[in-house]
């Protein structure tokens, strides 16, 4: 048999696919399950190995031992993404996915580490592949909650934006008129309108580093104005949230049971309290388990 018919078997072979994909994707199975909980241990391991790898008090001795288990670490993850890639019904999906993308960009680091050095660091992307652990122990409803706050950022990302300009533009004021009063004064570090706008935007949102500091009565006074009006600037994006997430919790409310229609359940509420039937048809309480596994090209 020529090599390319192997390869063409091996390419075609749906039964070993299908065992391949009950390890690798169905965490209903005892070897699903081991097969994820070991991979978590690896991702965790292997960002441990990373952080270890940036330290300078280590000796060469165990830097090099260091970068032995990195690559196999990645050889690991590399034999795993072509794993998925191989037993996915849809390949495409599951490469141009969130979940695909951060499997491969998780491994090209090291490869990279070749031409660009410190490329290396980025392989602490690997972390966000630590998401599958609400699918593993089936923890859906925090992965939900998380749904709705990235929801409710988007729902109030236009007025967020416009009060992020507002700012940008006072911010830029501010530090104009900074320069103005302390740019002529002997030893001022206010010495153009980027280095002031650079302090105006350090004390309005209150950190304060203290690398520039007015010198004048009045500059000190313009400053304490600043850092006031700091507090307030960092109040409204909170309180704009704060009222998308009401709203958006007023219209979970509204939401009518699917058997008697009827309004004005809890957000958690699972059952209907005047029929007593489930809100929802799945047992994750309204959130799509399978949304997860199209967004990773498995469909179960």
């Amino acid at each position: 048999m020529s090599l390319k018919k192997k390869w063409h078997d091996f390419m075609h072979d749906e039964a070993l696919k299908h065992k391949i994909y009950m390890i690798i994707y169905d965490t209903d199975t005892p070897m699903g399950k081991l097969f994820d909980v070991c991979l978590i241990g690896f991702i965790l391991v292997s960002v441990g190995v990373v952080i270890l790898e940036s330290l300078s008090f280590f000796p060469p001795s165990f830097k090099e031992f260091l970068s032995v288990l990195e690559w196999i670490f990645t050889i690991f993850f590399t034999i795993e993404f072509l794993l998925r890639l191989y037993c996915s019904p849809k390949p495409k999906e599951y490469i141009f996915s969130f979940f695909g993308a951060v499997d491969l960009f998780s491994t090209l680091p090291t490869y990279l580490g070749f031409i660009f050095p410190n490329a290396h660091g980025l392989l602490t992307i690997r972390i966000l592949r630590l998401i599958r652990v609400f699918r593993v122990f089936k923890l859906f409803s925090f992965w939900r909650e998380g749904e709705i706050l990235l929801t409710t950022l988007k729902a109030s990302f236009r007025k967020i934006t416009v009060f992020f300009v507002f700012v940008l533009l006072l911010v830029i004021c501010i530090g104009t008129v900074m320069y103005m009063v302390e740019g002529g004064i002997e030893g001022s570090s206010f010495n153009d309108i980027p280095s002031s706008i650079y302090w105006a935007i350090v004390t309005t949102t209150t950190v304060g580093y203290g690398d520039i500091t007015p010198m004048t009565g009045l500059g000190r006074f313009l400053s304490a104005f600043v850092m006031l009006l700091g507090y307030t600037v960092l109040a409204v994006p909170t309180g704009i949230v704060s009222a998308q997430m009401i709203t958006h919790k007023k219209k979970v409310s509204m939401r009518p049971c699917p058997h008697c229609h009827k309004t004005g359940h809890d957000e958690d509420a699972v059952y209907c309290r005047y029929c007593g039937k489930r809100l929802f048809d799945d047992e994750t309480d309204g959130f799509d388990e399978e949304e997860i596994i199209t967004q990773e090209g498995e469909i179960k």
